[in-house]
This record gives C-alpha cells, sequence and structure tokens, in this order.
C-alpha cells in the first residue's frame, strides 16, 4: 500500500502483522484512550474512585465484545450448573445471577489475559507497542514480583494518541519559570 492516512497504514500493517487485526486495532485504541501524551499507559487505570491494573481494565473492555458468542452463553450455563452442583446458589434469582455473572467474569478475564498477551506480543514484534513491567522495588522488562503491566504505542501506533486540548497545548507553548526566551 502506497500513501494514506496514518490510521489507514495502521490498519494494512495490522493486517499483515497480526493473527486478529480487528482485535489488535481495538486494544491499541483502548490503550490510546488511557495513554498519557507520550503514549504509555499503565500499570493502573483509574475506573471509577479505584485504580485498576490496565491489563484487567482492558479485559473487561474488551469483554463486551464476546457477550452474544455461542462459546460465552455455554460457559454462563456450565458456571451455573457448577454453582448449582456445588451448593453455591441460594435459591434466590437475582443473588444467584450476580454470583454467576461473577464466576464467568473471572474466568472471562482470565482467558482475555491470554488473548491480551498474545496480541501485544504480535504489536511488540510489529514494532507498534513496547512493553515493560513497573511497581514493587524495581521496573523490569519481565513480569513478576509485584510488577504490572506499561503499554507504550510506537511506530504507527502513535497516530492513535489524540493531540492534547487546545488548554494544555497553549501551557506547553508558555515558557516555565526560569526558562530563558527571547522577547
Amino acid at each position: 500500500m502506497t500513501g494514506g492516512s496514518d490510521i489507514s497504514l495502521l490498519l494494512d500493517q495490522l493486517s499483515h502483522c497480526c493473527s486478529r487485526p480487528r482485535y489488535a486495532f481495538m486494544l491499541l485504541t483502548l490503550i490510546a484512550d488511557v495513554a498519557r501524551p507520550d503514549g504509555s499507559a499503565g500499570p493502573l487505570v483509574l475506573e471509577g474512585d479505584a485504580l485498576v491494573p490496565l491489563r484487567d481494565w482492558l479485559c473487561d473492555a474488551l469483554t463486551p465484545m464476546g457477550h452474544r458468542d455461542p462459546r460465552r452463553m455455554a460457559l454462563v450455563d456450565r458456571v451455573r450448573d457448577e454453582l448449582r452442583k456445588t451448593g453455591r446458589l441460594s435459591g434466590d434469582n437475582v443473588a444467584d445471577e450476580a454470583l454467576v455473572q461473577d464466576e464467568v467474569r473471572t474466568r472471562v478475564r482470565a482467558s482475555g489475559k491470554t488473548n491480551l498477551s498474545r496480541a501485544a506480543s504480535e504489536l511488540v514484534k510489529a514494532g507498534l507497542l513496547k512493553r515493560h513491567y513497573q511497581g514493587y522495588r524495581v521496573d523490569h522488562l519481565n513480569r513478576g514480583a509485584q510488577r504490572q503491566a506499561v503499554y507504550t504505542l510506537t511506530g504507527r501506533a502513535r497516530a492513535l494518541v489524540g493531540a492534547p486540548p487546545p488548554q494544555q497545548r497553549a501551557a506547553a507553548t508558555r515558557p516555565r519559570q526560569g526558562d530563558l526566551f527571547a522577547s
């Protein structure tokens, strides 16, 4: 492909380097939504009043995409049967449905993290994403020791990070105290 907008070039690149290009594009778009101006997001995302690990937030944000999937519907039925067999259902329909949905959410999040990691690895190989882990004691390229993922958009994926609002641009152009400038 020659020419085209930054987004169309990004989509073309995703179609060649990712096994699931639509999923990868959604992932990049969600990261861009919570990214700082430098293109980095994480390790935590503010959701309401709580701070949520970035990977959990991404999994939860992508979860609604599969709510009509027959496998998801089968999972709900399987979880309901398992809870019934173990005697964890109380007979209160509202409470039981909440328990079923919590368990389904936990299982979907676990499998979602696998999908997310696979897509992130493809994006890292394609030069569209950098990944490192931040947290307890030291930042590191490898996870573990209570470290959480930080993703940084790179290459063509930077086109997804919007320009800062006009107030921020104006503030960035004003000299700061201690800066020398010609008048």
